[in-house]
């Protein structure tokens, strides 16, 4: 069961795309280099940890990563994704994207390279080359997320977004993000105030629900998905390290219960 259920999680957690169909803003906005930590659970007992990581690199490029390791009864599944992208006008350029599975079950590796000015996309696996429209800011599989957070930082009244996504197939599909309220949580992190967004996929009876905390430039804080009814995985933040320093929740945990 849990290894029929986890890729499903990991589609939700590092999965599709929000965008901004409005004008770029004129001045860049910054997201400094962190690293996010986050406790993967299923049944309501601990199975795994997560990590999710922003760094600059001397070429003005930016590198961003994210790394799962689970173990549960006899089932593993360790996974790392990274893209190197270029960040201009508020917008996430896709340069180079690579993922890796090892685990239960059969190995997986994926690696793409795009040209944006070319309208192209490069299958390092396969060793051939495909066409692509990148002028609506098509994001590969894991930089949407961090095209995400620049959209709400810049646009936190915004209730709908859409992403398209070049797949690892090379397919482009676009995944749509509806706001569904605000909360405040209670995580091993401590307490934050959230906005709360869902995807629903009528078709597969699944939806994913994330909360991003705005005190925290709408980082990912929170993420479950339902199927069926049925709920399947959550990923809650434990830590947080921006420009190398602890951030700790405002309000921890251990002193007041969420509202």
């Amino acid at each position: 069961m849990l290894k029929k259920l986890y890729p499903l999680f990991v589609a939700a957690l590092c999965p599709s795309v929000w965008a901004f169909a409005g004008e770029s803003a004129t001045k860049d906005i910054a997201v400094k280099p962190f690293t996010a930590s986050y406790s993967i659970i299923h049944k309501d007992d601990p199975v795994g940890t997560a990590s999710r990581q922003l760094s600059y690199q001397d070429d003005g490029s930016a590198r961003y990563s994210y790394s799962t390791d689970i173990e549960w009864l006899i089932f593993s599944d360790t996974r790392k994704e990274s893209s190197i992208v270029q960040l201009k006008d508020n917008k996430v350029i896709p340069k180079h994207y690579k993922y890796d599975r090892e685990g239960t079950g059969r190995n997986k590796h994926y690696e793409w390279q795009y040209d944006v000015a070319g309208n192209s996309a490069f299958d390092v696996k396969e060793q051939q080359a495909i066409k692509a429209d990148f002028s609506q800011n098509l994001q590969d599989p894991l930089s949407y997320h961090l095209q995400n957070r620049l959209n709400l930082l810049a646009h936190p009244e915004q209730k709908h977004f859409v992403y398209p996504v070049i797949k690892s197939s090379g397919k482009i599909k676009n995944y749509v993000y509806q706001y569904d309220g605000e909360e405040e949580l209670l995580l091993p992190y401590g307490i934050i105030k959230t906005v709360k967004f869902k995807r629903e996929v009528v078709d597969k009876k699944r939806i994913t629900y994330a909360w991003f905390a705005p005190e925290l430039d709408y980082l990912l804080v929170k993420l479950f998905q339902v199927k069926a009814g049925v709920k399947q995985f959550e990923a809650q933040l434990t830590e947080l390290k921006v420009d190398g320093k602890v951030v700790t929740a405002s309000l921890p945990s251990n002193e007041k219960q969420p509202h």
